[in-house]
């Protein structure tokens, strides 16, 4: 499998620079391990979208995913409460 480059928008860096010190570091990781497997075990697409989305603990980060170009865009990150807002 080829491997994705993993882009983040500044919206949702900003969003990230936001969750507690802990949580960010395991976030960033899942984030940083799409490069390899977009589609991990456990992520969903969401409904009507073309997003998926994975969860670390009460966070989750939205993502698209364009296989044509080979990148995984993360469009949001925020709390589990928020983020479908």
């Amino acid at each position: 499998m080829a491997s994705y480059s993993v882009c983040i928008k500044t919206s949702a860096a900003r969003e990230l620079e936001a969750v507690p010190l802990k949580d960010r570091r395991r976030l960033v990781a899942r984030i940083q391990k799409l490069s390899s497997n977009p589609r991990p075990g456990g992520c969903e697409r969401l409904a009507g979208q073309d997003r998926f989305r994975i969860r670390q603990g009460d966070y989750r980060a939205l993502y698209e995913i364009r296989d044509m170009q080979l990148i995984v865009i993360v469009v949001r990150v925020a709390h589990r409460r928020e983020v479908y807002r």
